[in-house]
């Protein structure tokens, strides 16, 4: 399900009315570009293009359609109604594999996640390791359980390759899987799961309101350029003066993001539904490492199109050259 943003409603005059791009595909016709965003703090550079007017300096008309999750983004762009769509890595590696002309042009963010566990299993892991999850069975007689997005989600997959990389057997923790930041964020505050792989705003909330369930490992510990959401453009945009227009508002807004924080924070608050207070400390964070440039997330890409492959959401493992097209940042 899709919808126009509420302050482009309210606006009257959508969030931009320069017109004059021909050939541009997807539901907004030839004279728009059909924007697929999330409400999520690592789509943060769309929600502040539109409140600081940056869609104005784009030859197009810019047509924001809201969604709850991945997979209805990619539906979607296979049924040729988007242009472009800042959403998730494996989403987006799922549209290129199924053979829809699009490429990743721009990074949204870097390493935003952290895995989240409760107190005493950090204790525990402090004297045991990674053989922590089998004494926390021992000693509360249940599994550890995690909660975050369901599988093959950036989230999970960072879940499952920190998993691995410690040599922790999944059979020995359960994953539960669940829709949403807010979601997962009552789940832990309920104490009905006892960690998780999320981005902000959980990890700050959680410090300040003092829960069991705190950050224990953050993604660039765990992998290095992590990539979460992304700016996938279909190939008849890229091939338009407005595919770099569209980027160059980008890397505005990554700057913007950077060097006012309090701005920023009243565009979280408004876009995303996070208290000001608590976007200002989610953005002064180590989990704020908003880009543009996709060349920062080559190494983590590599090992979520393995992870995508292995879970049989990508028919191959796809390769740089196939996922990301690096003409169009280069040309700012």
């Amino acid at each position: 399900m899709t919808r126009i943003s509420r302050r482009t409603y309210l606006s009257g005059v959508g969030t931009a009315a320069t017109v004059g791009l021909a050939g541009c595909a997807g539901g907004g016709g030839t004279d728009s570009l059909a924007v697929a965003y999330m409400p999520i703090f690592p789509d943060l550079q769309y929600f502040v293009m539109e409140s600081e007017g940056y869609f104005e300096n784009v030859d197009a008309t810019v047509e924001g359609n809201e969604f709850t999750d991945g997979p209805a983004i990619v539906q979607a762009y296979g049924g040729g109604e988007l242009d472009v769509a800042m959403f998730g890595i494996v989403p987006s590696m799922i549209v290129i594999d199924r053979g829809i002309p699009a490429k990743v042009t721009a990074a949204n963010i870097k390493e935003p996640m952290a895995i989240m566990a409760h107190e005493d299993l950090q204790a525990l892991w402090a004297e045991h390791g990674a053989d922590a999850f089998s004494v926390w069975q021992e000693e509360t007689g249940r599994t550890f359980r995690f909660g975050t997005f369901p599988q093959g989600s950036v989230p999970d997959v960072l879940l499952r390759y920190w998993l691995e990389s410690e040599d922790v057997d999944t059979s020995a923790v359960d994953i539960v899987e669940i829709n949403g930041a807010n979601a997962v964020w009552q789940a832990i505050a309920n104490g009905e799961i006892d960690g998780s792989s999320i981005m902000e705003p959980v990890p700050t909330r959680a410090a300040q309101e003092r829960v069991p369930v705190q950050t224990f490992r953050t993604a660039d510990e765990i992998m290095p350029g992590q990539p979460a959401a992304v700016t996938l453009m279909s190939d008849d945009v890229r091939g338009t003066p407005v595919a770099e227009q569209f980027l160059e508002q980008h890397v505005r807004a990554t700057e913007f993001i950077r060097n006012e924080p309090e701005a920023t924070a009243d565009v979280v608050e408004s876009g995303i539904g996070m208290d000001a207070d608590q976007a200002l400390s989610a953005l002064r964070g180590p989990l704020s490492n908003f880009v543009t440039d996709p060349r920062e997330i080559e190494n983590g890409t590599e090992i979520f199109s393995r992870f995508a492959n292995e879970n049989g959401q990508i028919e191959e493992q796809l390769s740089l050259e196939q996922i990301f097209d690096y003409s169009v940042y280069e040309t700012l």
